[in-house]
Formats: structure tokens, sequence, C-alpha cells
């Protein structure tokens, strides 16, 4: 938080809710404890519930302990519901498309395309040369891989 310093937010805390948008006691009422605690969770950081009932005492202008057990219970449902809905970080989701788009500097009417000399990487080559032919200076044998040819 950006000069307010709040009662139970220590650096990394505070360092985590500036990533995520809350700078001023303000931002952090308008979230919520559990809701600034749900941004950081979903920003990728691993915040104990110590944060969740840190900033709820925040709110309440007490140390996070004297938080009413009862209303800690309250929020930490809250936030597994919340967290089921998030997802699996250890399953990655496969990524879309790779689409081209030409932006505005790539149609430009009346030019024509200029294109640099085409380059081959042998990828097309079922012997992995290059369109010159040659290799290049170095054992004729050697495959790049750095293992042994035994």
């Amino acid at each position: 938080m950006s000069g307010d310093r709040l009662r139970n937010v220590g650096p990394k805390s505070a360092a985590w809710l500036r990533q995520v948008g809350i700078r001023t006691p303000e931002d952090l009422v308008a979230a919520g404890a559990v809701g600034a605690f749900m941004k950081v969770k979903r920003a990728g950081f691993k915040p104990s519930l110590n944060l969740l009932y840190s900033l709820e005492g925040a709110l309440l202008g007490c140390h996070w302990q004297q938080v009413p057990e009862e209303r800690r219970q309250v929020m930490a449902a809250e936030v597994e519901q919340l967290s089921a809905l998030l997802p699996d970080p250890k399953k990655k989701r496969p990524g879309g498309p790779v689409t081209y788009s030409e932006g505005p500097a790539m149609q430009r009417e009346g030019v024509e395309e200029e294109r640099g000399p085409e380059l081959s990487f042998g990828f097309d080559d079922p012997y992995g040369g290059s369109e010159g032919g040659g290799d290049f200076g170095g054992d004729s044998g050697h495959d790049g891989g750095g293992g042994r040819d035994d």
C-alpha cells in the first residue's frame, strides 16, 4: 500500500496487494477482505489464511488475532468456495491456435512486398543440410546434440 500503512499488512503482503491493484485503504474497503485475498490468489501468489485475517483486521481496525472465530470461519468458507472455481494451476490448459494477422504496417497499398533472402534451416532437407550444400566447418558426423555416437 502506498504511503498509508495498514495495520497487520507487512511489506510482502503490501507488495502482493499493490501488484493486484489494491494500493490504498479505500481500494481494500471496496474489495473487502475476501475479494482482496482472492485477487492475490488469482494472481498466482500462495497466500495463507493469515493474510485473509490480517486484511479483515485492517478493515475492522484490530489485530488479526482479534478477528472473531465465527467471522474467520465464514471468510474461510467463502475463500474455499471461490477457490474451487479457480482453474487448477497444475493442469495447464492447451493454448489456442497460433494465428497471423497483418497489421496496418504490413498492408501498405501500392508497395510490393520487400523480402530478404529466403533462409533454410534444413528442416525440409532429409540430410539436415542447408541449401548451400556444405557443412559449417565442423565434424560432418556431428548432429549438434552433444551426445556420443558410439
